[in-house]
């Protein structure tokens, strides 16, 4: 039966993958390329004034391209997309799917479906929106590429918390016999207070530049959150409905076979 799990969890994950991808080239992709338009217009702003005023990282964001004579341009890195969703989706699926076969009939709805949908929106709130409101995605021109190791360790740090709320939220639901009500208030409180707890201790990296466009800056991020969101659902979706169909299959040729 993992077998079956894994082969599912990777078909559906590449397909949201996919899915994933047309709704990033279609609302991401455009953002990013007016910043990088920002970034190239700043670099040859900077490049034009003498070498005394425009400074070494001046000098350094003006040899910075992502145009055609970039090592991978622009077009490329497009198609690109799709096969980073594609892999994308096919880690993540594999990965669902061995969890999935873990919490069957251990956890969560006894539906196979439904266990999906609620694992898939789990998974969208520990992996991807806990770290997300702390540290949201930045398009090109935004981050100092110094930091970019320190701040990678920071938002791993916020997945981690996510996963370990996630892990304590159902802990709590299992120990609480009041009823659902009292369950579901006690996972929400105790998946809350390590999230929070959290984003308040650990610090803020704000390194947007001044001047750039703050409606640009929320349309990438949205369109960031919105690709993710698409993944997720669509996956959720998928998984779910083909967990269903699967012992409907299995049980019709059962029926079939019994004595009248």
């Amino acid at each position: 039966m993992v077998r079956i799990l894994l082969v599912r969890g990777l078909l559906v994950g590449l397909l949201a993958g996919l899915v994933a991808g047309g709704f990033a080239f279609a609302f991401g992709e455009p953002r990013v390329d007016d910043a990088i338009a920002l970034e190239e217009a700043a670099a040859q702003a900077a490049s034009s004034q003498p070498a005394e005023e425009a400074g070494h990282s001046h000098a350094e964001k003006a040899g910075h391209s992502h145009g055609e004579e970039a090592e991978v341009s622009r077009p490329v890195q497009k198609g690109g997309l799709f096969l980073a969703t594609g892999l994308y989706g096919l880690a993540v699926g594999g990965v669902f799917a061995l969890v999935f076969a873990g919490l069957r009939g251990r956890v969560g709805p006894r539906s196979d479906g439904r266990l999906a949908l609620a694992a898939a929106g789990t998974a969208f709130a520990a992996v991807i929106l806990v770290p997300f409101v702390k540290y949201p995605a930045n398009p090109p021109a935004v981050g100092d590429p110094d930091t970019i190791g320190s701040r990678t360790l920071l938002y791993v740090v916020m997945v981690l918390v996510g996963l370990a709320a996630i892990a304590i939220a159902v802990a709590t639901a299992r120990r609480i016999t009041a009823g659902p009500w009292a369950r579901w208030v006690g996972a929400v409180a105790a998946f809350l207070v390590p999230v929070v707890a959290a984003w308040w201790l650990l610090p803020t990296v704000d390194e947007v530049p001044d001047g750039f466009p703050a409606t640009l800056l929320w349309q990438f991020r949205l369109a960031s959150i919105g690709t993710q969101l698409v993944f997720w659902t669509a996956f959720g979706v998928l998984f779910g409905w083909a967990s269903d169909r699967a012992p409907r299959r299995t049980a019709v040729p059962a029926r079939v076979a019994a004595p009248g």
